[in-house]
């Protein structure tokens, strides 16, 4: 499991249905305020969706999760369920704010 920010990277297997999303560099989030972005630049990784839920499939030789106020992270083979924080506000649950 890898937490960079208010992404967090969970071990999940990937639903056999889900969608390739086409995404060079893959972006899992922007940061609203900074502009920052936490992306993986490894053409090799996938990125997927299955019913909303967006899922990041890492191939044998591995990724690095990128940011620019983060350490790079590097990421091991394996399939992944993304994970964006969330907050409470009075109007409505939202993304949290970077």
């Amino acid at each position: 499991m890898y937490r960079q920010g208010d992404v967090l990277l969970k071990p999940h297997p990937i639903p056999i249905d889900s969608k390739k999303v086409i995404e060079q560099p893959i972006v899992l989030a922007w940061g609203e305020i900074t502009g920052h972005k936490h992306q993986i630049e490894e053409k090799a990784t996938e990125l997927l969706e299955y019913e909303g839920v967006r899922y990041l499939r890492v191939p044998t030789e591995g990724a690095k999760l990128k940011h620019e106020e983060h350490g790079t992270i590097a990421l091991a083979p394996g399939e992944y369920r993304i994970v964006t924080q969330r907050e409470y506000t009075p109007k409505a649950i939202v993304n949290v704010l970077d």
